[in-house]
């Protein structure tokens, strides 16, 4: 927290008045359900992005990151609204349109959630500029508030149409807990999360392979959901089961079948990982979470090679469970792992990405960790 307010200072000359954090998330499982009103099961992890904020007497909006620090961008608050200039930056302009902030503001932004690896760098860039504003305007916002915020930031300004996931868990994460979110009302429920007590360890494997949700992936199968919504007359996946698909599956594209298949299984293995989890029943969340990555895979097609080839090395290793998480087409997977079985893990997947020619993977662990929060400076 030191650190970004001393870059803030050194960049704009003045202190800040608000420092704030929110973290990145990992799924457990529920992949692809937040905008079907279905339930998942995330947890915030321990990597987190910072923001420095302080407002200004004009319109002028000025945000800098500690990656770009010779790069102010600057836009007068008036001209901030979809479709405005920016890179990076429309995470943070969107929040600001989202919130309805009418002041300038100096905002200043660092983190250590990887970009690009499905572990929702976003959502902690925009929760942490979102509880910032929230103390800074004393804005009175709930976290359910921000949640709505955030996605309507990503949804209508950056143009990414994510569900409400990301948002809801790096603002309302628990430690030592994964979070049941209900996506429909928000209501949440904690679920112990202590794979350490049974000698257990997630491990995340960054492929390297790196995704960009903005290029239409993402969009047609959230498209494909809401179209078979709309053709069987239902609000949601949620207000399907498995034999009403079945049953009318004249009345919709084979396409359209299978993603729907996936959404209506997806969220009953979210219910029954809860009762696994609760119960310390490993070896049956184990099985979920495979089910879970070959539905992604095989029905919602948005793995990849690189993604397949982790979740494979890591189970023929000896996994209990591993499956790609995020919005796919690239990204990181999990791997629920015996402890003493972590390097032997590594090792595997070390050797089939090596031999398959693809990038060097990331890996590291992460214990569930405390949602976003933000200071006022003394």
């Amino acid at each position: 927290m030191a650190s970004i307010a001393r870059g803030f200072e050194e960049l704009y000359g003045r202190k800040p008045e608000v420092i704030s954090e929110a973290p990145g998330r990992v799924n457990l499982i529920g992949e692809h359900i937040d905008y079907s009103e279905g339930f998942v099961l995330p947890f915030a992890i321990a990597d987190r992005t910072y923001a420095a904020i302080a407002a200004r007497g004009d319109g002028l909006v000025r945000i800098a990151s500690h990656q770009r620090k010779e790069k102010i961008f600057s836009i007068d608050i008036n001209d901030v609204k979809p479709g405005s200039k920016g890179d990076w930056e429309k995470y943070v302009l969107g929040v600001l349109w989202s919130l309805g902030i009418t002041s300038g503001v100096d905002i200043f932004v660092d983190g250590n959630v990887p970009g690009g690896a499905g572990l929702s760098s976003s959502a902690a860039l925009e929760c942490s500029v979102a509880v910032a504003l929230n103390s800074l305007f004393s804005l009175g916002k709930s976290k359910e508030d921000l949640a709505r915020a955030t996605q309507r930031a990503e949804n209508d300004y950056v143009g990414v149409p994510c569900g409400i996931m990301d948002q809801s868990v790096s603002l309302m994460g628990q430690a030592g807990a994964a979070l049941l979110l209900d996506c429909r009302d928000l209501t949440t429920e904690i679920v112990p999360f202590s794979v350490a007590d049974a000698g257990l360890e997630l491990l995340i494997i960054d492929t390297q392979a790196h995704h960009a949700l903005t290029d239409g992936g993402y969009a047609e199968r959230r498209a494909a959901c809401e179209s078979v919504a709309r053709k069987l007359d239902i609000p949601s996946m949620r207000h399907l089961t498995l034999d009403a698909l079945e049953a009318q599956r004249e009345k919709i594209t084979a396409t359209e079948f299978i993603r729907a298949r996936h959404a209506v299984t997806e969220i009953a293995r979210v219910l029954e990982a809860v009762v696994a989890l609760r119960a310390s029943d490993f070896v049956t969340l184990g099985k979920l979470i495979n089910a879970s990555h070959i539905s992604l895979r095989d029905d919602y097609a948005v793995s990849c090679p690189e993604l397949d080839v982790a979740v494979d090395a890591a189970i023929a290793a000896g996994a209990i469970g591993s499956r790609m998480v995020g919005g796919g087409f690239g990204g990181s997977a999990i791997a629920l792992i015996k402890a003493s079985d972590i390097q032997k893990t590594k090792d595997a997947v070390l050797a089939a990405f090596e031999g398959r020619g693809f990038r060097k993977p990331r890996f590291f662990t992460s214990l569930p960790s405390a949602g976003a929060s933000a200071s006022l400076v003394q």
